[in-house]
């Protein structure tokens, strides 16, 4: 694996952060989560998977990344060939695999090893595409299912459920909720397979459910956005409200008292 240069991370770290706070109110963690395999077991071979709906999700990993799991090296993989157009990432931990060959599915083997191998953390979206999260049933490509089955010892299999929502602000929310830890270790591929879409499948059932709810007290968050109108209108509310000597409260609704914000 190539080194993962600290430089180039800590300058796409920020230009993650401040994409997220353009362009959402909030990304938010179900209080929920099961965060007991990202914070309590450094000498765990993990795996975090999720499902994939939208371009923001490699850079949901990169957030929760920095968030929960610090001290780690966090590693993902990309199409070899947009890899080549994008190669600064590659010194961030993403890594190539050929697509659709037998080449890239052996690629994907003994890279995942070599990383799980060193204690990094691996990243993989195994539907392989772009999917509506409302989809079913899910349809997970075999390299998951058959990198888990082949590690030494067994290893940790996170399920992640991610969500783009519309709440009471003018910009979307992101949501987030850790399903429960799957631990593989002497089952096949294909049973492995079965035990992680269970998972992930139930794990998207119970963000659904916070994501109905609409209730910001059941999540913490983990980046502030932006609130409010946005442009001249919102210039005006603040001028108003301290004209009138009041705080101004840019929310379209007033803000939750369990705001908590995770990390640094």
């Amino acid at each position: 694996m190539p080194p993962i240069s600290r430089f180039t991370l800590w300058f796409f770290r920020r230009v993650v952060r401040g994409y997220f706070r353009r362009h959402f109110t909030a990304v938010r963690l179900t209080r929920a989560s099961d965060l007991s395999a990202l914070q309590h077991a450094e000498a765990e071979r993990l795996l975090i998977y999720a499902n994939h709906g939208s371009w923001w999700d490699p850079m949901i990993s990169v957030l929760l990344a920095r968030k929960l799991m610090p001290g780690r090296k966090h590693y993902a993989p990309m199409d070899s060939v947009s890899l080549e157009r994008y190669k600064i990432l590659k010194q961030i931990g993403i890594f190539g695999v050929e697509v659709k060959t037998a080449r890239g599915a052996a690629q994907f083997l003994r890279k995942g090893l070599a990383i799980l191998a060193e204690k990094g953390v691996l990243w993989v979206t195994p539907q392989g595409r772009f999917a509506d999260a409302r989809e079913r049933p899910l349809v997970f490509k075999p390299g998951l299912a058959a990198l888990a089955a082949k590690v030494p010892g067994g290893c940790t299999v996170q399920p992640l459920a991610i969500e783009y929502t519309f709440w009471d602000e003018r910009l979307p929310e992101v949501l987030l909720h850790f399903g429960t830890p799957v631990q593989v270790s002497g089952q096949t591929a294909a049973e492995v397979d079965v035990r992680l879409q269970t998972a992930l499948l139930q794990t998207m059932e119970s963000l659904r459910g916070f994501s109905m709810a609409r209730e910001p007290a059941a999540f913490e968050i983990l980046q502030d956005g932006r609130a409010g109108t946005g442009g001249y209108y919102q210039v005006g509310q603040r001028l108003r409200a301290w004209a009138r000597g009041r705080r101004f409260q840019p929310q379209h609704t007033a803000p939750t008292l369990h705001h908590e914000e995770h990390g640094g």
